[in-house]
């Protein structure tokens, strides 16, 4: 994905609007970040993404007239498809798997402060997956006890074998839940150069997402 040319241009959508105000507030004094549009629910979330084409759509679980969780579908199919981050008040296991089998790029708990909301923010627009810490390892654990499927390309050695050195320690760090920040700044490199190599990982092992590729590091045992 690439990033915005200018600022993060983002959505949100609670039926509540205390939380609504609160969230706006916290992102009008970050820099680079502005909210277009705010939705009640995910009805009207969809129809406002189609209008003002956000970056990024911050998105409540449970909202009357559609649920969060069914407005994922509607909102990635918009052209171009912002990134979907799930802002939630619990974490349940359930909830958190099924939205990024839904596509959406995290799940961001409501008690995060305010600084992890907006690097949250940030990394979605970059193309990083997002999870809060407190439901990362639970998630990846569930996926993996679940069987997640695994995406066409054949066994996680063979599809392994295909990466090159550098790649194989990007996939792991992938697999810690690291961004391409976090990555760059261990292994010394830029986060443009670190962005290359997922694109390069995700091609050649037939994921589709960074959680996807997270999966595959833990099946490989790059990742414990």
């Amino acid at each position: 994905m690439t990033e915005p040319a200018g600022p993060i241009r983002v959505l949100l959508a609670d039926d509540e609007a205390m939380i609504r105000a609160g969230v706006r507030l916290i992102l009008r004094h970050a820099e680079g970040i502005e909210v277009v549009a705010e939705a009640p629910d995910g009805r009207r979330a969809a129809e406002l993404a189609a209008a003002h084409h956000p970056d990024v759509v911050l998105l409540d679980i449970r909202m009357p007239v559609c649920d969060g969780l069914a407005a994922i579908a509607p909102l990635l199919a918009l052209d171009p498809a912002p990134r979907v981050v799930m802002l939630s008040t619990f974490g349940d296991d359930d909830n958190v798997v099924r939205a990024l089998r839904e596509g959406a790029a995290g799940f961001l708990l409501k008690d995060e402060g305010p600084q992890e909301l907006i690097s949250a923010v940030r990394a979605a627009a970059a193309g990083d997956a997002v999870l809060s810490p407190g439901v990362t390892g639970a998630v990846i654990s569930r996926m993996l006890t679940a069987g997640e499927p695994h995406a066409a390309g054949g066994a996680a050695d063979d599809r392994i074998a295909r990466l090159t050195g550098r790649e194989r320690e990007v996939l792991a760090m992938l697999g810690e839940g690291l961004s391409n920040q976090d990555i760059a700044a261990r292994l010394g490199i830029g986060t443009g150069t670190v962005k290359t190599h997922v694109g390069a990982i995700l091609d050649k092992t037939g994921t589709t997402s960074r959680v996807q590729a997270a999966l595959l590091a833990h099946r490989a045992g790059l990742a414990l």
